[in-house]
């Protein structure tokens, strides 16, 4: 696995076996020194050491331990409000519904808003499992699709959950600060250029500053194939165009957090890895502050989706709860200069 921390380029790299071992970690498999951090942080309690024995009677008092959390799911949610779902015809009102599965008693929780992939001409809503029972709220979004869809209802349909999800996650006890958007490749690509495109949440009184993050899995961040050809471009697949249609296009310092996620260049989506690294580096020459790319070794386009689960809880981790910083070291003083005899 390739990694740009969210300060420090170029990458670091770790061997395809040691990524595919944190995979296996992520499935509680095994964990692996420094590899299986996020998940050792996850536990929602750990042992403590054992007391230093002392001559002196103590009294402790143990803090009680947090209840086990408690999750629901809220079906079938019509995201479209006002005037704009007064208007909606029958396919936008079969489509345009998301699941919000979420804790019942962890108040203040984070969202990740998840766009299924699928080439915006198939794929449904879901969640991936290895993203459940992490005291964080999900949002499995449905949107309309080509060819039953004119462009640019796709990003409309995106724009609009992430709009509800702002908007609405307080009553079901979440933090609207802690919102995340994802999702993977189609759905990557969408919630990259929601991001990023103003115009999208703009339309909804927002901004990208209103999320916490933005997490493209093997999204494709120069002109989607698709929305080329319905651009009329009649040229390969494969090669880019980087017009208002593309992440890349839109590539600035002042966006929030950032964690671009790929599986291994070998056996990915042509193209894919590259653009996303290029990606990352534009940003990060561009100013912006939290980048991070990840090429998870041995992963595919299709098992990225829960190969990449870890990494993305460790970032809504980082983000919203970020680790202290160091102690500083302590120093012996200086001892004063002696005068020669």
């Amino acid at each position: 696995m390739k990694h740009y921390p969210l300060s420090t380029l170029p990458c670091r790299p770790i061997s395809p076996l040691r990524s595919m071992l944190l995979v296996a970690a992520v499935f509680g498999v095994m964990a692996l020194p420094g590899v299986a951090v996020a998940q050792q942080q996850e536990q929602s309690s750990a042992a403590a050491p054992p007391p230093v024995a002392t001559n002196a009677p103590t009294t402790t008092t143990e803090k009680p331990k947090a209840p086990p959390a408690e999750y629901a799911t809220e079906k079938d949610i019509f995201y479209y409000e006002g005037d704009a779902a007064a208007k909606a015809d029958a396919y936008q009102k079969e489509k345009c519904r998301l699941d919000l599965y979420h804790p019942t008693n962890r108040p203040g929780f984070a969202t990740v808003i998840w766009l299924h992939g699928g080439g915006l001409t198939g794929g449904k809503r879901g969640i991936p499992g290895t993203m459940k029972e992490k005291e964080i709220a999900m949002v499995a979004v449905g949107y309309r699709l080509s060819p039953h869809a004119a462009m640019p209802a796709f990003f409309e349909d995106a724009a609009a959950a992430t709009a509800w999800t702002l908007r609405n996650i307080h009553k079901y006890g979440g933090d609207p600060r802690k919102v995340f958007l994802a999702g993977h490749s189609a759905g990557g690509y969408l919630a990259a250029m929601v991001a990023m495109d103003p115009q999208w949440l703009k339309a909804h009184g927002l901004t990208a500053m209103d999320l916490a993050g933005v997490m493209p899995v093997s999204a494709q961040v120069t002109t989607h194939f698709l929305v080329k050809k319905l651009n009329g471009d009649t040229g390969p697949e494969f090669r880019p165009v980087v017009d208002a249609w593309a992440p890349l296009h839109w590539a600035r310092k002042d966006l929030p957090p950032i964690c671009l996620i790929t599986g291994d260049r070998r056996v990915e989506y042509k193209s894919r890895v590259e653009e996303n690294e290029f990606f990352a580096i534009s940003l990060k020459n561009l100013g912006h502050p939290t980048v991070e790319f990840y090429e998870m070794g041995g992963l595919t386009h299709t098992s990225i989706v829960e190969g990449s689960t870890i990494l993305m809880r460790q970032f809504v981790r980082n983000i919203t709860n970020p680790p202290a910083p160091p102690a500083p070291v302590a120093t012996a003083p200086t001892p004063p200069a002696t005068a020669a005899p």
